[in-house]
């Protein structure tokens, strides 16, 4: 039941879809809320959503803060949450000006290769990042490279929250000797890498097949090399997938494969983890903080033994070690700490103790 005498919380943020999830479970959670976005975000009627604006939320735009401390104004939000620390949550802190808590979701890229571009990219994010009461991510890493960025910020809340999975629908599917590639097909991802190992794999795992869901600029050049590389005929690219077709893809891939070059938490990991699939991930931080290579998983840290990688991937698979041992600690993970209601449980807990602390 939404309370309409509660303050709204403000949410800033890009024309995401993660924005958009993360809006739909506040008002699941019985949450009001009022959105802005940088760019049109359609979401149909929501109980608690009061207000959805389009604001200019680009570094260049000087209505921003003005327009922010306009809806202030007229909602008095107990909370003003900016998704990503770029420019949406420099304006969010300027608008706020200590008056009402602002909290920063990181979101990875941010906080990881924003500040490296200039030094005015990195005083932006400075600046965003000292005037928030607490910031939030989906990898402990990402706090860490925020505090490097802020320089001693004590008093600033850090919470470490997954912006988790639902609660994955009911259904069971056998195992074929499939793997699975679901991130866009943009560079930063390396699925020309992926592409590049499947082919190198011996004669005698030929029945393989490797399906590359979703798309992107580079899909058109990733059919090519597949053609080039003399497996067009076991590569099955799916394009982007609804929800139930792409939990039927996980369920019935024994891998599931993802090396971009830098990443926070993934959906996609969790969601293959929940469905049972073996990980192979490139080794980066935020990955460790969820596998253990050899135990729930493998790391790769070059993207050149990838193929030697993949080898082991699917002779683990085929053992029943990986059923017996793995899979289990994997859905037990998401289960205790990637579930997208309990996360949200988190976020408004976290609300009300910044308000509680701000009265």
């Amino acid at each position: 039941m939404i309370d309409r005498t509660e303050a709204p919380v403000l949410v800033l943020g890009s024309a995401s879809i993660h924005v958009a999830r993360f809006v739909r479970g506040l008002c699941a959670a019985g949450r009001s809320v009022v959105l802005a976005t940088h760019g049109e975000l359609p979401l149909g009627p929501l109980p608690g959503l009061r207000e959805q604006v389009v604001l200019d939320l680009s570094v260049t735009s000087w209505s921003a803060v003005r327009r922010i401390r306009a809806l202030t104004r007229q909602w008095s939000p107990s909370v003003i949450h900016a998704h990503q620390v770029n420019s949406v949550a420099w304006h969010a802190v300027r608008a706020a000006r200590g008056a009402v808590p602002v909290v920063l979701t990181l979101w990875g890229s941010d906080v990881l290769t924003l500040p490296s571009r200039s030094p005015l990219h990195r005083w932006m994010v400075r600046s965003a990042l000292q005037g928030a009461a607490a910031w939030t991510a989906d990898a402990r890493v990402l706090l860490d490279a925020a505090a490097q960025i802020a320089g001693p910020c004590e008093s600033i809340r850090r919470e470490w929250i997954p912006i988790g999975i639902d609660v994955p629908p009911p259904g069971s599917q056998t195992r074929e000797r499939r793997l699975l590639s679901c991130r866009l097909h943009k560079p930063l991802y390396r699925i020309d890498a992926i592409l590049r190992a499947f082919a190198s794999l011996p004669a005698s795992r030929a029945d393989w097949v490797l399906e590359v869901a979703a798309s992107g600029e580079q899909t058109p050049a990733l059919q090519q090399l597949a053609a080039e590389l003399g497996v067009a005929e076991r590569v099955e690219f799916s394009g982007m997938l609804g929800a139930a077709a792409l939990w039927r893809a996980y369920r019935r891939s024994a891998v599931f494969v993802s090396v971009p070059e830098t990443d926070g938490t993934s959906v996609s990991l969790l969601e293959a983890m929940a469905a049972g699939c073996l990980p192979m991930l490139s080794d980066l931080p935020a990955n460790r903080e969820w596998v253990e290579t050899g135990r729930n998983g493998l790391l790769v840290a070059d993207p050149a033994h990838l193929g030697a990688a993949l080898e082991q991937a699917i002779e683990w698979s085929e053992s029943g070690r990986w059923v017996r041992e793995g899979r289990p600690i994997n859905e037990a993970l998401v289960t205790e700490k990637a579930l997208f209601p309990h996360n949200i449980e988190q976020f408004v807990a976290l609300y009300d103790e910044l308000t509680e602390h701000s009265a």
